[in-house]
């Protein structure tokens, strides 16, 4: 175990402003003679093929997981012969999925090769932070590199198609699928989409280390009514475009080779079979030329929406824009008949089938059907130390310090250090939630990673202390897809005694607690977001005990910490930091890693604020800003009797060991006019004792508009490192650009007026500037 969890050293990575994109891939497929080859050979391809050919490439059946020798005897081998699949997904190994290949190149009439796809998520066995984590390292290279190294495992082990990037903003927290986003910002959301395709795809799909991409889920699936997955979703057009739309025309504009339609209804229409939405707006307006896949058995839900039979919704579907059907066979056996009554047409068959066999020719399948998958080549790239060396950087950089009274951290390498929690010595949790390939059972936990860091000089006492929550039930269910919680049958009076026994001993608690692995993703909704009331009473019994207490939070979701928050001396959000995450938190703990995280998501400080959001627009009667930050009632006016307006934790929030002091703004001109250019700098000097990255982050308030506008929006961030003592020159350019949106006619362009503009290190911790732009 030691030999698998000591790494070598890592250094901070470097860091590079969101302006200064770090690798914007130009596919070698998009040329003109590349494409005109492209057609002719699948032209010529579907003027050979069947109806029920034609349409068995729109099959995307889920395998399950069977032995090689069952590839072709299998019902789903059956079909493959018949040229009834267009492709796999959730089937795991070279070997494996080569010998389905086989029954598709081999044995079936036209030899036309099959796709392989798979929810690599957050890396493959070598796992990333959950995405909300990732987004929190604000720091695009790392972005990028995390979803190489998956391309790179996944392809040399078979898969060439992951179901990602999600790119679903969403403002509830109580939604468990937050924790595969990016969270609440369009911008932030946007840069992150499409470095996430770059990372996949390459500049080359046929190269047989990239795969497709498969964004997700398009649209608007994170604004569903009550955080209750899968539910309701209505609003206006100018919200759609302006705030949620964003992301997924980044990952469109970035070449992203497939989207995936979402289980939502639009304008009260599922977006499965809405036709607004997957071909007037993604392929008329956002010229989107791949495929669109259902979600799983999303044809088939909209039967239970209220749209019909199968054969009506699968019809409503095909019309809609969607060319593949996840799982639910709808079309492979409703459209032939659906043909016959002219309730679909050839033409739109042919179509559909055609954008899946142009995403198998841009992979370079007809070429060599096998180029992805090679056990020996896998048994070298999948897992390896390098990798996974990644994989530990991107951990440490994504963690957030949101708490750090007295200096408690880091830690002294010296002493004795008590480490409490439900999931200090559990590594099946450590990957989060949507990890299908991750090697969870070698997960470094907190504990193995701390003993082999620092195991020679400081002395580790550990203790459970609680269990995830008291009812035993609802433990049962968090510990879904197999990640056990590993529940103690003792009292809760037995646990709490272990764990004093264990402080009493301890110069220093690092107590671990917040949700397990399952309690965030998908069909993981709370009504409640707060932490366990058994982990509570734990943190409380050992501040009985008067030790520091640094504590590390484990979250796939924002959480209302208002009742724990000021309890510990400090708090470490680590999120679920992956395949590395032992080492990763003791790498920040013990300081080797200065954080630099920041909040991709508002916390809230009470469940009834929710939703609550950095970017929100003002009412007509907005609180005073002096009784807003003193948290102080006023009759009339947009607020709470009982609760503060302001989060607990603000997006963008995020500490360091040390300090960085900024100056006040400077523009290079105050009154730009037309498509001119202007700087706003900040000098930003590191005050503190330790060398550490902070994210400058850029805001823009239109302060008069034909409709009305945000009070800030994200509109740039740099990531810095500086050594103490050191300052930097921070500077933005803005034009025009910057300042656009969609007006009530959904125009999308910027007008005339005064804009705040504002530098800070946090959405409420900002240096303010004016300036008037005319046009």
């Amino acid at each position: 175990m030691k030999k698998l969890i000591v790494l070598a050293a890592l250094a901070l990575s470097p860091v590079f402003s969101a302006q200064e994109m770090v690798d914007k891939p130009v596919q070698s497929y998009q040329t003109a003679q590349y494409q005109a080859k492209k057609k002719a050979f699948v032209d010529n391809l579907l003027s050979k093929m069947t109806l029920d050919e034609k349409i068995g490439q729109l099959n995307l059946p889920t395998s399950g997981d069977f032995t090689t020798g069952m590839a072709q005897s299998s019902d789903i081998g059956k079909k493959v012969e018949q040229g009834l699949v267009g492709g796999l997904f959730n089937i795991k190994g070279a070997d494996k999925i080569k010998a389905v290949q086989k029954v598709a190149v081999e044995k079936s009439r036209l030899k036309i090769p099959m796709i392989f796809g798979m929810d690599v998520i957050h890396g493959y066995e070598t796992t990333f932070p959950i995405p909300l984590g990732l987004a929190a390292s604000w720091d695009m290279n790392l972005v990028q590199q995390s979803a190489k190294v998956a391309a790179r495992e996944a392809a040399s082990d078979g898969i060439n198609w992951t179901f990602s990037p999600m790119v679903d903003i969403s403002r509830e927290p109580r939604w468990g699928r937050v924790s595969e986003g990016s969270g609440e910002d369009p911008f932030l959301g946007s840069e992150i989409s499409k470095n996430m395709v770059y990372g996949y795809q390459g500049k080359d799909l046929a190269n047989g280390t990239n795969i497709l991409a498969c964004v997700k889920h398009f649209a608007l699936y994170g604004a569903g009514e009550s955080g209750r997955d899968y539910n309701t979703v209505d609003m206006s057009h100018v919200r759609m475009f302006n705030e949620y739309f964003p992301p997924y025309k980044a990952a469109v504009d970035a070449g992203v080779a497939s989207v995936m339609a979402s289980f939502n209804e639009v304008d009260g229409v599922p977006a499965t079979g809405n036709r607004w939405l997957q071909t007037e707006v993604l392929r008329n307006q956002w010229k989107f030329k791949g495929f669109v896949v259902t979600d799983y058995t999303g044809i088939n839900e909209m039967v239970d929406h209220g749209m019909g039979d199968l054969q009506q919704v699968s019809a409503l579907a095909l019309k809609a824009g969607v060319d593949m059907d996840m799982v639910g066979e709808g079309f492979l056996t409703t459209l032939k008949k659906s043909l016959s009554e002219g309730k679909v047409t050839q033409a739109e068959i042919d179509m559909a089938a055609k954008r899946i066999l142009e995403a198998k020719y841009d992979l370079g399948l007809f070429d060599n059907p096998y180029k992805h998958g090679d056990a020996k080549l896998a048994a070298k790239e999948v897992y390896n130390l390098e990798n996974r060396n990644i994989a530990r950087n991107v951990a440490a950089q994504s963690m957030v310090l949101m708490k750090n009274e007295n200096q408690v951290l880091p830690l002294k390498k010296s002493g004795t250090v008590a480490v409490i929690g439900p999931l200090v010595n559990n590594s099946m949790n450590m990957a989060g939630t949507w990890s299908v390939a991750t090697k969870h059972a070698v997960s470094v936990n907190l504990m193995q990673g701390l003993q082999a860091n620092y195991g020679k000089e400081v002395k580790f006492l550990s203790a459970k202390g609680a269990n995830i929550d008291y009812d035993a039930k609802l433990e049962e269910i968090y510990a879904a897809h197999g990640k056990k919680t590993d529940r103690d049958s003792r009292s809760k009076e037995e646990l709490l005694k272990e764990a004093v026994d264990v402080a009493n001993k301890a110069d220093v608690i690092v107590l671990a607690i917040g949700e397990s692995a399952e309690m965030s993703g998908e069909s993981s909704s709370r009504s409640e977001i707060t932490i366990p009331q058994s982990q509570v009473d734990l943190l409380n019994e050992l501040k009985k005990t008067g030790k520091p207490i640094a504590m590390i939070l484990f979250t796939g979701r924002p959480l209302a910490l208002t009742n724990v928050k000021d309890t510990p001396d400090a708090i470490l959000n680590a999120w679920f930091p992956g395949s590395e995450a032992g080492n990763a938190m003791a790498d920040v703990l013990f300081g080797k890693v200065n954080p630099s995280g920041k909040l991709p998501m508002t916390f809230p400080r009470s469940l009834g604020q929710i939703p609550i959001y950095y970017n929100a627009k003002n009412t007509g009667r907005p609180l005073d800003q002096k009784l807003t930050d003193k948290c102080e009632y006023q009759r009339f006016r947009s607020n709470y009797m009982d609760e503060c307006n302001t989060p607990l934790y603000a997006f963008g929030y995020g500490l360091s060991y040390t300090k960085f002091n900024y100056s006040d703004i400077s523009i290079s001109n105050a009154s730009p006019k037309g498509d001119q250019t202007i700087q706003a700098s900040v000098t930003i000097t590191n005050t503190g004792n330790y060398d550490g990255a902070e994210v400058a982050q850029l805001y823009i308030r239109d302060m008069v508009g034909s409709i009305t506008r945000p009070v800030k929006e994200l509109k740039g961030f740099q990531k810095i490192f500086l050594k103490k003592g050191e300052s930097r020159k921070v500077t933005f350019d803005i034009t025009p650009e910057n300042l656009k949106f969609y007006n009530g006619d959904l125009k999308y362009d910027w007008e005339s007026g005064e804009f705040d503009i504002m530098i800070g290190t946090s959405s409420d911790n900002v240096k303010r500037s004016k300036i008037t732009w005319t046009k």
